[in-house]
C-alpha cells in the first residue's frame, strides 16, 4: 500500500480527533479518572510536555513560540506563563474549543491564541521557537523531515519535536491496535529508527543550517516517545 501524503493523513487525522476520539482525549487530557491503559499514557505525555518545556527558556518574554498540534493546550499555556506570545494551533476546531475553554483567562503572561488550522500555514507568521509535541508521529519519516523544513523556514532559534522509536515494544503495541475496530483505531503512529531519521535530517537541504542537539526517550507503559531538538546553526 502506496505511503499517505501529508494532506491524506491529516485528513485522517483531523477525522479521528474531531470526531471519533473527542471524548477519550478531553477524559485523558483532564484529571478524570481512567483505566490503567490510559493512566500511563497519561503519565507518558505529562513526563514528555514536562520534558520539552524544561528544554525551553524559563524566561521567554519577548519571544514568540507555535505549539505545532496543541491539543487541549497544556502546554502553550505554561510557555505563556513563561510570558511568550503563543499560537496554538491544532486540526480539531473541536479540541481547540476545549484548549480555548481550559485556558485560564487573564494571569498577566504572554499572549496566548489557540486556532484550528494546518501547522505549515504561512499565515500563522515567524516564531522564536516551535514545540510539536506527538504530533508528527501519525507521519512516515521523509515526511517528518519535509514539515520539520517547512517549519524551520519560518523559525529563528529553536524547534522541539517528538517521534516515535522504532522498538520491539513499539511494534507489538502498533500490531495489537490493527486488532480494534476501523472506527475505533486512530491514525497509525509511524515508528522511526533515530539513525535513519538524523541521516535523512542531515540529508535534507533545508535543514543543512539546524543540528540536533539533545534527545530523551520517555516511555511509560503503552506511551513511548523520543523527544529531539533541532538548533539553528550559527
Amino acid at each position: 500500500m502506496p505511503a499517505l501524503t501529508y494532506t491524506e493523513r491529516r485528513r485522517q487525522i483531523e477525522t479521528y480527533f474531531d470526531r471519533t476520539a473527542v471524548e477519550a482525549w478531553a477524559r485523558l487530557t483532564s484529571d478524570a479518572p481512567v483505566g490503567r491503559i490510559r493512566a500511563t499514557v497519561r503519565e507518558g505525555r505529562t513526563q514528555m510536555r514536562e520534558t520539552l518545556l524544561g528544554w525551553l527558556p524559563r524566561d521567554l518574554r519577548g519571544e514568540r513560540l507555535l505549539d505545532a498540534g496543541c491539543g487541549t493546550g497544556a502546554l502553550a499555556v505554561e510557555a505563556a506563563r513563561r510570558g511568550a506570545d503563543v499560537v496554538a494551533v491544532d486540526l480539531s476546531p473541536t479540541l481547540i474549543a476545549l484548549a480555548r475553554e481550559r485556558a485560564p483567562k487573564s494571569e498577566g503572561c504572554g499572549k496566548l491564541e489557540f486556532c484550528a488550522g494546518d501547522m505549515l500555514d504561512p499565515g500563522l507568521g515567524f516564531f522564536d521557537r516551535v514545540v510539536a509535541m506527538d504530533s508528527l508521529i501519525h507521519y512516515p519519516a521523509v515526511e517528518v523531515v519535509r514539515i520539520l523544513a517547512g517549519l524551520a523556514e519560518r523559525t529563528r532559534a529553536s524547534i522541539l519535536f517528538t517521534f516515535a522509536p522504532r522498538t520491539p515494544a513499539l511494534s507489538v503495541m502498533h500490531a495489537v491496535g490493527r486488532l480494534f475496530p476501523r472506527r475505533d483505531r486512530a491514525p497509525a503512529i509511524e515508528p522511526v529508527g533515530e539513525v535513519a531519521f538524523v541521516d535523512l535530517l542531515n540529508r535534507q537541504g533545508e535543514l543543512n543550517n539546524w543540528l540536533p542537539s539533545r534527545t530523551q526517550r520517555v516511555a511509560r507503559g503503552f506511551y513511548t516517545s523520543q523527544a529531539m531538538e533541532l538548533g539553528k546553526d550559527a
